[in-house]
Order: C-alpha cells, then sequence, then structure tokens
C-alpha cells in the first residue's frame, strides 16, 4: 500500500503526513508513506486544493487535514 500526501510544504501539508504516518502506525500496517512536492504531479491528478491524501494512487481527501480516525476509516475501507 502507498499512501501520498500531496502539497506543497505548508504546515497543513506536514500535519497531514503527521496524521498518515500515525494512522499507519496505530493500524499495524505495511505502506509506504510519502510526500509530494511537485506542483505540476499534484496539479495533473486533479487536485486544486491541498493537502490531499491519496492512497495507492487515488485521492482520498483534498483541502482540508483529515485527522488520524478519518485516515484509519480510508485505509481499512
Amino acid at each position: 500500500m502507498k499512501i501520498e500526501v500531496l502539497g506543497t510544504g505548508c504546515p497543513k501539508c506536514e500535519r497531514t503526513l503527521t496524521n498518515a504516518k500515525q494512522a499507519v502506525a496505530e493500524l499495524g500496517l505495511n505502506a509506504e508513506v510519502v510526500k509530494v512536492y511537485d506542483l505540476g504531479e499534484i496539479t495533473a491528478r486533479g487536485v486544486l486544493l491541498t493537502p490531499a491524501l491519496a492512497i495507492d494512487g487515488q485521492v482520498k481527501v483534498s483541502g482540508h487535514i483529515p485527522s488520524v480516525e478519518e485516515i484509519k476509516r480510508l485505509l481499512q475501507g
């Protein structure tokens, strides 16, 4: 499983990254959590508002900081 946080490095994006890592740890998943900074790649995925969170290439959240619990629900769903 690959989890990507899409954003330019703003505090909201960094918080989303932290929450994603925490959700993965709490669920005990074997997942890669990466940060995507490239604005061209972000917009190519149709993301207009950051932070955004993608799971296995599919954007699940855009425009707000997902909580650890929200990310856990997405990962389990």
